[in-house]
């Protein structure tokens, strides 16, 4: 677990997204945030089913204090989104709802309600809170007699329908999976799920996440633009798509967000990301897969972590931001390098390049032999298979760790009095 739950024993694995939605259905008399009800569901549930219908029946009776989220949770067999609201103010309860993704589907969630129409006669594919349509209607988010179907997103989350602070992000990841489908950038919703051209693994949701939407009419670089020696317009190397907003506002950057820009989906205030797998061929032990990363997406690189692990280097165990900066953080490691990266990214993505991607590489390949040794002594003694797997973490997680402090200090050298 990190910021939230993430994985247990039986392979059950949680993503999250806030979507805020209605600031009103905010209810401070219920008792479990988002935070909580994933641990809740992960400690109680063995399959992403079990997990909803114990986190509904959770936050119904003890009340959904947070606000409009998202949550992503997967099986070795069924992968399922799960969205909830607050009941509104002075009220305990919740109003949620939940749809299967398709096995052979992509789908993507990004600060935006995705679920819209329902069809709760398909006990297979959607589950609910019983309130989910009544709610609406009583506050007047949806008439029956509209002549418009009920959707979820439109009723509980419509701001977020006509921000392009969402919308683009799901345009970006749909298009990128599947461009045959030739969607518009600029629409108000987007399918839930869609079947991707190519066969998707780890790798390419790694590059996925590392997007900044550049070679698209929506790079907040392209027009911060320089003359070089030859007369020629180029690109600055100062330009850099992780500026604060600050930044944007001294450079009149506008975009899809505002003033802020345009929100890709690298940040730079990142705190952690995962990419998660879940192999029902496996035994959980190592079946359950997060690669786990600090900071910025785009410069990080993703760490191996087994669902039969016992233990993580200390320095994964401290706490990075809201302490202060610390060697005796990782977090800090990724974090420093990402962050003077940033200053002069057009000629540091090079030297973060050279570091992230042979280490990405080595950990990926390694993947196949670590799990046969893995289910090899597995079957022998459970105990030392768990060791084996925990070994290979923390190692994987020192020589991450190491490479991004050394970046970090070749970039502070390398580029002194230029940034």
């Amino acid at each position: 677990e990190a910021t939230y739950g993430i994985m247990n024993e039986h392979q059950l694995a949680m993503g999250e997204s806030t979507f805020v939605g209605r600031e009103e259905l905010q209810s401070e008399k219920g008792l479990i945030d988002c935070d909580t009800l994933t641990r809740l569901m992960l400690e109680r549930a063995k399959t992403a089913r079990e997990a909803i219908r114990i986190g509904g029946e959770l936050i119904e009776k003890y009340g959904w204090c947070d606000l409009g989220e998202a949550l992503t949770i997967v099986d070795p067999n069924e992968v399922w989104l799960m969205e909830i609201v607050g009941p509104g103010k002075d009220h305990v309860g919740a109003v949620w709802v939940a749809q299967r993704i398709p096995d052979d589907h992509v789908s993507v969630v990004a600060n935006g309600a995705r679920i819209g129409r329902l069809d709760l006669s398909n006990a297979d594919y959607f589950m609910a809170s019983k309130n989910v349509v009544d709610r609406a209607v009583e506050l007047g988010y949806w008439h029956p007699n509209s002549g418009e179907p009920f959707r979820f997103n439109w009723a509980y989350d419509p701001a977020n329908r006509a921000s392009f602070s969402a919308t683009r992000r799901e345009w970006r990841v749909l298009d990128l999976l599947a461009p045959s489908l030739k969607l518009l950038p600029n629409l108000s919703e987007y399918p839930l799920s869609v079947k991707p051209d190519q066969p998707v693994g780890p790798e390419r949701i790694m590059e996925v996440f590392r997007d900044t939407f550049e070679g698209t009419e929506f790079d907040m670089t392209k027009n911060l633009t320089v003359t070089d020696e030859n007369g020629k317009t180029v690109k600055s190397p100062l330009a850099n798509p992780f500026m604060p907003y600050d930044m944007n506002l001294l450079f009149r950057i506008n975009g899809g967000w505002g003033w802020r820009g345009e929100r890709c989906i690298a940040r730079w205030y990142t705190m952690h990301s995962t990419v998660i797998q879940v192999r029902d061929w496996l035994p959980d032990e190592v079946g359950g897969l997060v690669w786990f990363s600090y900071s910025n997406t785009a410069m990080t690189t993703y760490v191996p972590m087994y669902a039969g692990i016992t233990d993580l280097p200390l320095d994964f165990k401290t706490c990075g931001r809201t302490t202060g900066f610390s060697r005796r953080s990782a977090w800090w490691a990724f974090n420093r390098a990402a962050v003077i990266a940033a200053q002069r990214w057009g000629q540091m993505r090079k030297d973060v390049a050279d570091v992230r991607d042979p280490i990405q590489e080595k950990y990926l390949a390694a993947q196949e032999n670590v799990a046969k040794k893995a289910v090899e002594l597995l079957k022998e003694d459970k105990e030392k298979g768990r060791a084996f797997l925990t070994g290979e973490t923390r190692k994987a997680c020192r020589e991450a760790t190491e490479a991004y402090w050394n970046l970090g200090d070749l970039l502070w050298t390398r580029y002194d009095g230029q940034w």
